[in-house]
């Protein structure tokens, strides 16, 4: 865990959170504690409840029981709109981006927020031109400067997912969900969306399910590891690498996430 993240500092708790599916239980009795400042991963087996839990914290699913708190409010049976608003995004809430509008105009969109008129496309276009001396430097942020006119069909897979990146960063997050940021990239790909996690963290806390172990290893301060809706292990990297439950649930399995 980084010095900054104080154990008395958690911007989101979960609180015996469960979910149940017609007698099926896909999150049991999660207690998590996520860090202000810190990067916490999830891992698991396919099928741990990862996704589950994820959709529990954006309200895209409700729970059958706990509570969720986020920044000291009960957001449990918040609606995703206003958790939005009070600034835990997920990335692919806004990860669909409009391939046919450039990565500036994407950026834009994302940043119109702020101006109180958001996604209404027949406002006069000066109204959204003051928005590009910030787009541009969101885009800079995340390596995509000098591909601001370029759109966004355009990009490489790994520039999309930088872009994905960007809109995120544009919605003025405090607390970002990565879901597998580096799922189906290249080896190059993997690194760059590594690099760009560490730059844009700084003020920001990140919560990311990851299949990559590598990326795991780089990245997270603490790494919660789900098995069968529940939490098999946690700690650093170190500790839950070298944990014999944790080896024993991977035996076997290909997909090392």
């Amino acid at each position: 865990m980084t010095g900054h993240a104080q154990e008395h500092d958690a911007i989101l708790e979960t609180r015996g959170l469960t979910k149940d599916f017609k007698g099926f239980t896909a999150v049991k009795d999660i207690n998590l504690s996520v860090q202000t400042g810190s990067i916490h991963a999830l891992i698991g087996p396919n099928g741990a409840g990862k996704t589950t839990f994820f959709n529990l914290l954006t309200k895209f699913l409700k729970p059958s029981s706990g509570r969720i708190i986020y920044d000291g409010a009960d957001i449990t049976n918040g609606r995703p709109a206003d958790i939005a608003q009070r600034g835990l995004i997920r990335s692919f809430q806004i990860s669909a981006v409009f391939p046919h509008l450039t990565a500036r105009e994407n950026v834009r969109i994302a940043l119109q927020r702020e101006l109180k008129v958001s996604y209404q496309f027949w406002r006069p276009l000066g109204i959204l031109n003051q928005l590009n001396e910030e787009a541009q430097a969101t885009l800079e942020q995340v390596g995509l400067g000098k591909f601001a006119n370029v759109k966004a069909i355009e990009l490489p897979y790994g520039q999309k997912r930088a872009l994905e990146i960007a809109t995120t960063i544009a919605l003025k997050p405090r607390l970002m969900l990565l879901d597998e940021p580096t799922q189906g990239m290249s080896a190059e790909d993997v690194g760059t969306v590594t690099d760009l996690i560490k730059r844009v963290v700084e003020g920001r806390t990140i919560v990311m399910v990851e299949h990559n172990l590598s990326v795991v290893s780089t990245l997270a301060d603490q790494i919660t590891v789900l098995n069968r809706g529940e939490i098999l292990a946690e700690g650093n990297y170190d500790e839950v690498s070298s944990n014999p439950d944790v080896m024993e649930a991977y035996m076997g399995t290909t997909d090392a996430a």
